[in-house]
């Protein structure tokens, strides 16, 4: 499953991408994200892990997610959970009214039968968590 979205938001490339990686604070506004721990390599690398889940499901995935402020990316480097593969990727870009924000996500889960179920609200999840975003982005940047 892919989504790929491109938005301007009135707010700075350089807060959004802190937001991003801010990945702690995301159980405080990110539906379905239940916990996060992150050990930070390097200022250019965190490792984090992920718990994520909805009722009686709940997974862990960690990753290794790559901060690279001089060309405002954010890459995460897939690496253990309940995942086939994803692949997802920030890019921030300064407008003139803003920034405009270039979202990527593309995965699929090691359960065929949890594909289906997930294939079936997909995009709507995607969309519900890109604006909880923007709500905290408004919060914390006005």
């Amino acid at each position: 499953m892919k989504y790929r979205e491109k938005k301007i938001l009135n707010y700075k490339p350089e807060q959004l991408f802190d937001l991003v990686s801010d990945i702690k604070k995301y159980p405080e506004f990110l539906p379905w994200c239940l916990g996060s721990r992150v050990k930070k390599i390097s200022h250019k690398q965190l490792n984090a892990d992920l718990i994520v889940g909805m009722r009686i499901y709940r997974e862990i995935f960690k990753s290794n997610v790559h901060l690279n402020k001089d060309l405002s990316t954010i890459e995460v480097e897939y690496l253990k959970g309940p995942f086939k593969q994803l692949k997802n990727k920030w890019i921030f870009n300064k407008v003139d009214n803003g920034c405009e924000v270039d979202f990527y996500v593309e995965f699929e889960l090691n359960s065929r039968l949890l594909n289906g179920v997930i294939k079936a609200f997909f995009e709507e999840a995607v969309v519900k968590m890109i604006t909880a975003f923007e709500n905290r982005a408004g919060k914390l940047y006005g």
